[in-house]
C-alpha cells in the first residue's frame, strides 16, 4: 500500500471538482490522495495531496514541479484507470472520490466498473448532484420519506429490501436486464444483496447518511484492496 490511514481518506480525480463537493469530502476524509491530474485540481484549491498516484499522463508540469518526490507515485502500466491505480495502492475504512464523474461518459462508465471490481473497499463517488457506492451485502439507511434511491446492477444480482415503495425481493436484476433506477424510500431502508455487483445512487446531500451507514456495517465483501 502507498497510503494507508486508520481515518477516511479523500481521492481527488481529474474531471473536475466542485467546492460543495470537495469540502463535504473532506470534512469527513481530510487525507487527501490525488489521481493523476486530480493533484492539479487538489492544488488549485489549495490543497497539497499527500500522495500523487498514477500514469503521470495528465498531471502537469507546473503540479509536478510543486510536489516534493516522495509524494509522486509513477505507475507506469496502462491496463487500468488511475482510479484503479488509486483503489489497489490505498487502504482505509472510508474512501471518498471527488472528481471521477465528469463530462466524459466513458470514464464515468470506468469509474462504476472500477467499483465492482475492488469490492472490498466501501469508496462513496461524490458528485454535484448524486453520489454512488457498491452496495455492502447488508445496509441500513435512515432516509426520509420519499427520499429517490437508485439500484443499478452491473452483473447479475438479487436481493431483499425493506423500506422502499417498489421491493426488490425476487426480482432478477442484470444490466442487460431488470435494473432499479428510480425507487423512492418510505423512510428507513435496508437493503441486502448477494453479490457485489449492485450500485446504489442517491442525492448528494445523503453523503454524510451513507457515510454513517457504510461505517456502521458489519460485513464487507472479499476482494481486491
Amino acid at each position: 500500500m502507498i497510503v494507508r490511514d486508520s481515518g477516511a481518506i479523500t481521492l481527488i480525480g481529474g474531471a473536475g471538482a466542485t467546492r460543495a463537493a470537495l469540502d463535504a469530502a473532506l470534512r469527513r476524509a481530510p487525507v487527501v490522495v490525488a489521481a493523476d491530474g486530480g493533484a492539479d485540481t487538489a492544488l488549485g484549491f489549495g490543497i497539497v495531496p499527500r500522495a500523487v498516484i498514477g500514469d503521470f499522463d495528465s498531471i502537469s508540469a507546473d503540479a509536478r514541479a510543486r510536489l516534493c518526490g516522495d509524494t509522486l507515485h509513477w505507475i507506469a502500466e496502462q491496463d487500468s484507470t488511475d482510479f484503479e491505480k488509486c483503489l489497489a495502492r490505498v487502504s482505509a475504512p472510508l474512501l471518498v472520490g471527488v472528481g471521477f464523474s465528469g463530462a466524459r461518459l466513458d470514464h464515468h462508465m470506468a469509474t462504476c466498473n472500477a467499483l465492482v471490481r475492488f469490492p472490498a473497499q466501501r469508496c462513496v463517488l461524490l458528485g454535484e448532484g448524486d453520489l454512488m457506492f457498491l452496495c455492502p451485502p447488508e445496509l441500513h439507511l435512515p432516509l426520509t420519506a420519499g427520499a429517490r434511491v437508485s439500484l443499478f446492477p452491473m452483473g447479475a444480482v438479487t436481493g431483499t429490501s425493506q423500506g422502499l415503495d417498489w421491493p426488490i425481493g425476487g426480482i432478477d436484476f442484470a444490466p442487460d436486464g431488470r435494473v432499479g433506477t428510480s425507487n423512492r424510500a418510505q423512510g428507513d431502508v435496508t437493503l441486502r444483496v448477494t453479490a457485489p455487483r449492485m450500485l446504489v445512487i442517491l442525492p448528494a446531500g445523503d453523503f454524510e447518511t451513507v457515510a454513517d451507514a457504510l461505517a456502521a456495517c458489519p460485513a464487507r465483501w472479499e476482494g481486491t484492496a
